[in-house]
């Protein structure tokens, strides 16, 4: 008995190891308030630190304003991947939102500029200051603003599609046209084939060929970009997207594109996503009598290796818009938020006196 006495510990030292583990306790929860209540006070410090230099230098924000409004942004928008629908709802923000529209029309809608032109169509984008802030469309493969010696390059942005679905629009508008307006008569109006039938047949309007859009869209204005099957270009377009352009979306996932841009550039785009979701005319454009590809005449595009160069492209695009995406976006209960700035400033010196 007088050994467990010995082992066993008294009803003090049970108490004192309670108060110690309490006391520990207790503790580490204040040293928790404390580095959160230290977090905050650094960060309070630091938006002070930043208003006061902001007065100090009201006219670096001026300049900043001013820098605003001498924004332009180039839509270089390729056929048939939702390009109308899109540009209908820059069309419908500009009076709101107090920038320009311009459509870029090119003759017979030929992508590729003249030397003379690209000189003139670099000229207007910088020097037009009355059209700025200012939103540029239209049908043209990418232009290198640098090597013609400009200071401010404009904000490149576009969208890519499915190279079969893409195709299979095209086709089906130049016969039948759509309901934006349905009226117009297209060049390939009466052709009844459909394309299945085109397929099956070797016709020339469903030729692998014609899936070579995409990558020299946005390899440029080389000569390289436009040879058909080009290695060279299809690496140059991919250059192009992840260097060259601020976003690039796709068609099948359109209003993650419109948000993402209401983000980036409030300046223009304010308001878009509310206008996608509920406007009518921005979703207008559909074409008409469009006949879903078997999965005979798929396959058949597939086992060519402009496709697979095509298809590449798309998928690189894909995933940089997916990759953007995941770092911009949240989904709760099946709505998408953008997340909230997740960066501030500290330790800015030398200090305001």
């Amino acid at each position: 008995m007088g050994l467990l006495r010995v082992i066993m510990p008294s009803k003090y030292q049970l108490l004192a190891l309670l108060a110690f583990a309490i006391a520990t306790v207790f503790l580490e929860n204040q040293i928790q308030k404390l580095e959160k209540s230290r977090g905050k006070l650094e960060r309070a410090i630091a938006r002070h630190e930043v208003r006061e230099i902001e007065e100090r230098h009201s006219h670096v924000g001026a300049h900043g304003a001013a820098a605003e409004e001498d924004v332009v942004v180039i839509y270089n928008r390729v056929p048939k991947t939702a390009s109308t629908s899109f540009t209908n709802i820059a069309y419908d923000l500009c009076s709101r939102n107090h920038y320009h529209v311009l459509h870029i029309n090119t003759s017979k809608n030929n992508p590729v500029m003249s030397l003379q032109d690209q000189v003139r169509f670099v000229k207007n984008v910088t020097s037009w200051k009355e059209m700025k802030p200012a939103f540029y469309h239209g049908h043209v493969s990418f232009l290198d603003f640098t090597k013609f010696g400009v200071t401010r390059n404009p904000i490149y942005i576009n969208i890519v599609r499915d190279p079969v679905e893409r195709l299979v629009s095209y086709y089906y508008f130049l016969r039948f046209g759509d309901d934006y307006r349905p009226g117009l008569r297209r060049r390939k109006q009466g052709d009844k084939k459909t394309f299945d039938e085109c397929v099956a047949a070797g016709g020339s309007d469903c030729a692998p060929e014609k899936l070579w859009l995409q990558i020299p869209f946005f390899c440029g204005h080389y000569s390289e970009c436009w040879n058909i099957g080009s290695h060279w270009a299809l690496e140059q377009a991919k250059y192009n997207l992840v260097n060259e352009y601020m976003l690039v979306g796709v068609t099948e996932e359109l209003e993650d594109f419109v948000m993402m841009l209401e983000a980036a550039l409030p300046r223009f785009f304010k308001g878009a996503t509310e206008l996608y979701r509920t406007g009518k005319k921005s979703h207008l454009r559909k074409t008409s009598e469009k006949k879903p590809p078997t999965k005979e005449s798929i396959a058949r595009l597939q086992q060519s290796a402009i496709w697979k160069m095509e298809n590449e492209f798309y998928e690189f695009a894909l995933e940089q818009f997916q990759f953007v995406r995941a770092h911009a976006v949240r989904e709760k209960d099946g709505e998408l938020y953008l997340l909230a700035q997740n960066f501030f400033y500290e330790k800015i010196y030398p200090k305001a006196t």
